[in-house]
């Protein structure tokens, strides 16, 4: 730029206008054809959070109502003795006759029972059968055969078994009699048997959830370490518990936790297979407070029930995270 000192303001000012003006127009010839003219980027700064808040508190809202005003109606029910007619207001008292009754206590410990035998068998089998389809070739085909039983409605598995165990044609009770497990009473007729019967329909239906989680696990397990320690000369069933099982503990927390609460809320099956019976042999909490809340129109006590089973599954529900977490802690 010419030295504009010797100018007065007014000519150094249109000076400078002429020498951005031709600044520009050489910036512009110096630019490559055809290339596109950056435009100025405008800054859009993040929109608050109450703004996200705002979108989803409709959603927020609904769920609230949905969820929260039958957990209170619940409450509130358990506090009265309500059946057919009407209802008073009673206090505790429907907790307190809780602790009295042979029926609940006798609930009580077959559902658990009940959950730790289907808990346990089903965890074994479905790590196992994840294991073989994970390795097998068929694996596709695999998948899709063990899916089967769950596809089906619980109503309808039990009704399936309950041909398979009938006592005159059932094909299960025929070979279960010609090995001499039974006599000619059905499995579901004895009270020393129904139990475990109504097990075996549980696990046959629900292992194949613990098989397909279990094998989402496998895929994710670092083939590095397990190559590492077969180089080491490690076995393959000490490559499964050192390297294979403490990565599955993760996803078999996830599965053991929804099968767990699915145990403690089973009714389906059961009331087709034995109606909780023969006698109480098969009367596990939930069918329990079926027969209070619906058959004798006990609404109340049904309540107070279904909230101690509430509870009660949410605490054994947190020790069992705390279970799976533990060998985790561990290991890191």
């Amino acid at each position: 730029m010419t030295d504009t000192s010797h100018m007065s303001p007014v000519a150094q000012d249109v000076a400078a206008q002429l020498f951005r003006a031709r600044s520009h127009s050489v910036e512009v010839e110096a630019r490559p054809i055809g290339a596109v003219a950056e435009t100025p980027r405008s800054f859009n700064p993040p929109a608050p959070k109450r703004y996200y808040f705002y979108l989803m508190a409709p959603a927020i809202a609904i769920l609230a109502f949905i969820s929260l005003y039958p957990f209170f109606w619940l409450i509130f029910l358990s506090l009265q003795d309500v059946d057919i007619g009407g209802g008073e207001w009673v206090g505790l008292d429907n907790y307190i006759r809780l602790f009295s009754d042979a029926r609940f206590i006798n609930g009580w410990i077959l559902l658990l029972k009940y959950s730790v035998i289907c808990l346990a068998l089903q965890l074994g089998i479905g790590v196992l059968l994840a294991v073989v389809v994970n390795s097998s070739k068929y694996e596709r085909f695999l998948v899709t055969a063990l899916l089967m039983p769950m596809m089906m409605a619980p109503a309808v598995a039990g009704l399936l078994w309950l041909f398979l165990y009938n006592g005159t044609f059932g094909w299960y009770h025929w070979l279960m009699q010609s090995v001499g497990i039974l006599d000619s009473a059905s499995i579901l007729a004895r009270a020393d048997t129904a139990l475990f019967a109504v097990i075996i329909v549980d696990v046959w239906q629900w292992t194949p959830l613990i098989t397909l989680i279990a094998l989402a696990g496998l895929k994710r397990v670092p083939r590095d370490q397990l190559e590492a320690n077969m180089v080491d000369g490690a076995s393959p069933l000490r490559n499964f518990f050192a390297i294979t099982l403490p990565n599955l503990y993760p996803v078999l927390l996830i599965a053991v936790l929804l099968r767990f609460m699915d145990n403690f809320r089973f009714i389906d099956s059961l009331l087709v297979l034995t109606g909780g019976g023969p006698g109480s042999a098969t009367k596990i909490l939930p069918v329990y407070l079926f027969e209070v809340a619906f058959k004798f129109f006990k609404l109340g006590r049904g309540a107070a029930i279904a909230l101690t089973l509430l509870l009660v599954t949410i605490i054994l529900g947190k020790i069992l995270v705390r279970v799976f977490e533990n060998p985790k802690a561990g290991r890191s």
